[in-house]
């Protein structure tokens, strides 16, 4: 998979085969996602309360609002309003929130761990932000209004000596001049009627800060996110993601041979073929590993999944022929006594099966002593009797590293690798009848260089 393009049958193949492991690291994120629900995420509920702005705002003064709403002296009024010994004043700031929205709203948000206290927040927040923006509007219009008001009274006050002056100089009758008095009399009285009414809108108030609150905020009927199901989900996706991803990069990865002619290439010797090996995989397991063998069949991890699925084979007679087909090349090969050492990689469960397959098939000839060498530090007996090695071992198990290593640990011993035999599992047929492939069959098969009287 090392120069494949990532496809979904790629996916679907781990899915298939992996769907243990994936269900069992599902259950452990979904497992996490709850602890973190608990202890780092719990619940919360978050309540609404909204307060409307009358008059005309900019934005940039709904930003300003926005900001008082949720300043330290606001949020400190509400925490003495409310008296919550188990919450402290930062800790409080960081459950309120306000925005501003269409229609000179500003909605504050309180949160808290119970729809009861979130409700009581946010409306606390809102009253006490109402009374501190008044506050704050009526202290800055201190100064300008006393002077307004001031102005004003001397106006209305020479006002009123002037009315009383023209009043006095008036003549009863209905001469001009009496007329022309009484008419401006009438224009003094309409003057102090104007500044009485600007005196009275000068009032504080009558201002654009009186904010009101549009009631009380709803009471939270579900939790505020994330939720728990959300942190549960959100858990088990996480880990089956990343699962799924590790399986793609370690197939990346991946240096183990496949093909016949790269691993024959890797030992440096010829490939006498390929056998298969049918059937589960064998009882027999290295008792160190007994427990983590068990964990790893319960998950589907002990078989392959970046291979293809297991071809189905033909009967045990045809895989008995691929057997006899190889100890005939051998036959061909070696003169006599044919002695040969079956080197097996150890913990290649395919390849040990194989060689003990190949032994039943040569019945002695040749004379085959198999032999499992370990791959981190190969070692082979040293050359007896044998006239040379042969390698037996799984497909897309092994490096050229390590095939390497073997091959050399065959030459420290004296032994020349005659050829390498790749093994392979298949599924299974049932078998034909013993009659129809006797023991004594003469096997026909092509040789380089010699006329071709059947096929390999």
């Amino acid at each position: 998979m090392n120069e494949d393009t990532i496809r979904l049958v790629t996916i679907g193949r781990i899915l298939r085969r992996r769907w243990r492991l994936l269900a069992a690291l599902a259950v452990l994120g979904a497992l996490v996602g709850y602890g973190a629900s608990v202890l780092v995420f719990p619940p919360r509920y978050t309540a609404q309360a909204p307060v409307l702005l009358p008059g005309v705002w900019e934005e940039r003064e709904l930003l300003t609002q926005v900001d008082i709403a949720t300043s330290l002296t606001v949020v400190d009024r509400a925490a003495d309003a409310i008296h919550w010994t188990d919450v402290s004043r930062t800790e409080l700031r960081s459950h309120v929130a306000a925005s501003a929205a269409d229609g000179n709203i500003i909605t504050i948000s309180g949160t808290a761990d119970t729809p009861e206290r979130a409700q009581r927040l946010a409306d606390g927040v809102a009253q006490q932000f109402v009374q501190f923006a008044a506050q704050v509007a009526g202290s800055g219009a201190d100064a300008g209004v006393a002077a307004q008001t001031e102005a004003l009274r001397k106006q209305v006050a020479e006002t009123n000596r002037r009315i009383s002056d023209l009043a006095k100089a008036a003549d009863p009758g209905q001469t001009v001049e009496s007329v022309q008095s009484r008419t401006a009399l009438e224009n003094l009285r309409t003057s102090l009627e104007a500044a009485m009414k600007k005196l009275e809108e000068a009032d504080p108030s009558t201002s654009k800060a009186g904010m009101v609150v549009m009631g009380p905020a709803p009471r939270p009927t579900g939790e505020a996110p994330p939720t728990r199901i959300q942190l549960i989900a959100g858990g088990a996706l996480l880990f089956l993601l990343v699962t799924v991803v590790g399986h793609l990069v370690a197939a990346r990865m991946n240096r183990r041979l496949r093909s016949e002619p790269e691993i024959a290439a890797a030992l440096g010797a010829a490939s006498l073929g390929t056998v298969d090996v049918a059937g589960e995989w064998p009882a027999h397991r290295p008792q160190s590993g007994e427990r983590g063998t068990r964990v790893r069949r319960l998950l589907g991890m002990d078989v392959r999944w970046d291979v293809p699925a297991p071809l189905k084979s033909g009967d045990e007679a045809g895989r008995r022929l691929r057997y006899r087909r190889v100890c005939a090349r051998l036959r061909e090969q070696l003169p006599a006594p044919r002695r040969l050492l079956v080197v097996v990689p150890e913990g290649d469960e395919i390849a040990r099966r194989a060689a003990g397959l190949l032994v039943t098939e040569a019945k002695a000839d040749p004379l085959l002593r198999v032999v499992e060498v370990s791959v981190e530090r190969p070692t082979v007996p040293d050359r007896e009797t044998e006239a040379g090695a042969l390698v037996v071992l799984g497909a897309g198990t092994w490096t050229a590293e390590e095939l390497a290593g073997i091959a050399d640990a065959c030459a420290d011993g004296r032994h020349e690798v005659l050829g390498v035999v790749v093994a392979g599992t298949v599924q299974a047929r049932p078998t034909r009848p013993a009659a129809e492939l006797p023991d004594d069959a003469t096997l026909t098969f092509a040789v380089p260089g010699r006329a071709t009287g059947g096929s390999a």
